[in-house]
């Protein structure tokens, strides 16, 4: 029990979740209206959706760490709670005299149920409780085709809904420049960070990570002032190649909600740069397949868990678990393979056109389940979020919404020297290849004994011999595609 805290008549909560960040809040700007502010996170122990992965952890670790600073810097610190929300926001209105709570909507089928109980419960009281978009640049409820259902093709969603973005007047939030407190607050039963034991520990394996990213609004704010300064122009031919510094590695910031894809469009259109009208469409379609997504997500909420097209039911997946944990830990003999999944394991991250290869790569050359491999990035993404993840995977696997033809089937070897043709990619995370000629470096087993002696390299000792060869495993996917293709 918490006991009775004096407080100033008109005082509100803004509960944050995935939004953590200061400017264009919905939900703290209306909150902090009031005459006193009482900002709260919640670690969710009985959370009705999956858990965050240890990648995502580390981040949230990282992220509240810089949202706590700011808070307090601007005046009201931030509180930390754990345990279940529709039992601890009820008491903190209750003990803090509050009269009001403001959130940003989440979009995860399993929270809106619990936030929309919630809301009810807490209208019914006789308390103001408000929610606000920001996660979204479209409400997935409210989005709909001509005949009045979901979308389930990426290109007319798109259609529909970027003409919306591109004529919408801008409506950023400008963040707080101070918040009043709350009196006594200090008596409530607040957590530490560190008691939550986010972070890894035996081992720290989070090094690569605290390398590569700066967790937090202002290191998200950083990289997209930085991606639109040097890295836009060209973008539409430049993203595809994994060894240049081409993206624009917005997507964990956005999945923490440390930025809004409104505020990257907006900046898209007010930045002055030379980047060509391409590169600015090509990114906003990025965005766009994300809130396709999250589309589909919200209308279809077992998309992590089961197929979108019910044919693949019967898949005749593969029980390999030798074959699984060579492509979990970059040894499958295929270098750009094993680059993208070293890539992850260091960074916690993986260009967008490795994801490809590589869950083509498991799904069909492998021909394991498309959630073994969703699982796998669930836990070691930084950006990992349940709608992309899951949406991208089944995409690749062929039995997802609007999927890839079920005849596409990567060549890592093709496509490696297509996308990487210097092999620079692969030799920063592939370090045994380093030496490889280039004409070698995406395919070692063809190189003659002395050229593998030359570099250094001894297949099946050094760097390991492929696991399957590509045509073999091409044409039994083709097969098993077929027999599904062609199911009644």
């Amino acid at each position: 029990m918490i006991n009775a805290i004096p407080t100033s008549k008109g005082s509100a909560i803004v509960w944050f979740r995935n939004d953590l960040r200061i400017g264009n809040n919905a939900a703290l700007d209306a909150a902090s209206r009031h005459c006193a502010l009482i900002p709260v996170y919640i670690r969710e122990t009985a959370s009705p959706a999956r858990p965050l992965g240890a990648a995502r952890s580390w981040w949230l670790h990282q992220s509240l760490s810089r949202l706590s600073e700011r808070l307090a810097h601007l005046g009201a610190p931030l509180i930390l709670l754990s345990g279940d929300p529709a039992e601890l926001i009820p008491e903190l209105l209750r003990q803090t005299g509050a009269s009001a709570i403001y959130w940003n909507r989440r979009y995860d089928p399993a929270f809106q149920a619990a936030d929309s109980a919630l809301k009810t419960v807490l209208l019914s009281d006789g308390y103001t409780a408000e929610s606000f978009a920001g996660h979204l640049l479209h409400e997935p409820s409210r989005c709909r085709t001509g005949s009045g259902g979901s979308y389930k093709v990426y290109s007319p969603f798109w259609r529909a809904l970027e003409s919306d973005v591109e004529d919408r007047p801008s409506a950023i939030i400008a963040a707080p420049t101070a918040l009043t407190p709350v009196a006594g607050l200090s008596e409530l039963p607040a957590q530490t960070l560190d008691s939550w034991g986010l972070l890894p520990t035996g081992p720290d394996w989070s090094a690569g990570l605290a390398k590569t990213w700066t967790p937090g609004e202002d290191g998200a704010l950083a990289r997209l002032s930085d991606f639109l300064e040097n890295r836009m122009r060209g973008y539409a031919e430049r993203r595809d190649m994994p060894g240049i510094a081409a993206t624009s590695g917005l997507s964990p910031h956005l999945a923490a909600g440390e930025i809004t894809p409104a505020q990257i469009v907006e900046a898209l259109k007010t930045t002055d740069n030379d980047a060509a009208p391409d590169d600015r469409g090509k990114f906003r379609k990025e965005l766009g397949w994300r809130e396709f997504a999250w589309h589909l997500l919200a209308n279809n909420p077992a998309l992590p868990q089961a197929n979108h097209n019910r044919k693949f039911d019967d898949f005749a997946w593969l029980d390999n678990q030798g074959s699984l944990t060579a492509w979990q830990n970059g040894q499958t003999g295929y270098p750009l393979v094993d680059a993208g999944m070293r890539q992850l394991w260091q960074t916690g991250w993986m260009h967008n056109r490795v994801r490809m290869i590589v869950a083509s790569f498991l799904t069909k050359h492998l021909m394991i389940d498309w959630r073994q491999g969703e699982a796998w990035f669930w836990d070691t993404l930084v950006d990992a979020d349940p709608a992309s993840n899951a949406a991208s995977w089944q995409w690749v696997a062929g039995s997802g919404a609007d999927a890839a033809p079920f005849f596409r089937i990567f060549n890592p070897v093709l496509q490696g020297e297509k996308f990487d043709p210097d092999g620079d990619y692969v030799r920063s995370y592939v370090p045994e290849l380093a030496e490889m000629p280039t004409k070698f470096i995406h395919k070692p087993w063809r190189a003659p004994d002395s050229v593998l002696i030359s570099a250094g390299v001894r297949l099946g000792e050094t760097y390991p011999h492929p696991i399957v060869d590509h045509k073999l495993a091409r044409d039994r996917a083709l097969a098993a595609y077929r027999q599904i293709k062609d199911a009644a």
